[in-house]
């Protein structure tokens, strides 16, 4: 046995060991570690309709990944120069990570944390990127999820999202009479399907946005819509001219989510 057979054969030993995996990586070596995937070559297809959309060059770049699961996109990401965090509540994708990490020789460009996407409200980190895909329909509570990622954000969003059918989009949503809300039932018109028990098995799917809704939740948090790469993917990036709600109407609802203190910040304005 020669010494490559004999270390692709102690790769595909470890890749067995670390099943089961959602991430179909290509190693070094050419091993993957899903070749079998039931999605095909998940996600390294997705990929290839973002990839034109991101930046050659992220040298300098500090990216988010959050719900990194076996960290593809963190080590895509990486490859390009980015220094990358990525997060994961699941322990299991994160040991594939941490073991990927080393067998790319990408560990000093990439970091793993056990994490809640509420955690980050604690942190001091500003990413520069934040890869937000495949999470916001687990979360319990979407919006609040996407104000945090909003404040520690400073430039561009890449969102993916399971969604309802349709790309009908309402141009004018600004207001309504409270008795007139006939509106609201329009295709067009932003909202959220609610899953009280399971969608596709999981019960962790919670919300199942409308493209309307998906673009009116980016605009709402500060973002502007730049590109559109393939099925439920958004490109946003975020707009001088259209800042966050958070700024604009009631921060302190927020600062309560998080466990900040609202009523000093509010103390402090009326002082002034």
């Amino acid at each position: 046995m020669t010494q490559d057979t004999r270390l692709r054969t102690n790769i595909n030993k470890e890749i067995e060991e670390l099943k089961p995996w959602f991430h179909n990586l290509h190693l070094p070596d050419s091993t993957q570690t899903a070749p079998d995937h039931w999605l095909g070559d998940f996600p390294m297809f997705k990929w290839k309709e973002l990839s034109p959309f991101i930046p050659q060059d992220l040298s300098g770049w500090k990216v988010l990944d959050v719900g990194c699961n076996a960290g593809f996109y963190t080590f895509e990401l990486a490859k390009r120069g980015a220094d990358v965090l990525g997060i994961d509540v699941d322990t299991h994708y994160l040991k594939q990570a941490e073991w990927a990490a080393e067998k790319m020789g990408l560990q000093k460009k990439t970091r793993f944390k056990q994490m809640q996407v509420y955690d980050l409200a604690k942190e001091k980190e500003n990413f520069d990127l934040i890869w937000f895909m495949g999470v916001l329909y687990h979360l319990r509570y979407p919006m609040l999820a996407m104000d945090i990622l909003a404040e520690k954000n400073s430039d561009m969003m890449v969102f993916q999202t399971l969604s309802m059918p349709g790309k009908e989009a309402e141009t004018d949503t600004w207001d309504r009479p409270i008795n007139e809300r006939e509106d609201l039932l329009k295709d067009g018109w932003p909202k959220m399907a609610f899953i009280e028990h399971k969608f596709s098995g999981d019960p962790t799917n919670w919300w199942l946005p409308n493209h309307a809704g998906i673009e009116a939740m980016l605009r709402s948090c500060g973002y502007k819509i730049t590109g559109r790469p393939g099925h439920e993917i958004y490109i946003a990036r975020k707009d001088a001219e259209n800042p966050s709600c958070l700024h604009t109407w009631n921060k302190s609802e927020y600062q309560s989510a998080i466990q900040e203190d609202w009523k000093a910040e509010v103390g402090n304005k009326i002082k002034k």
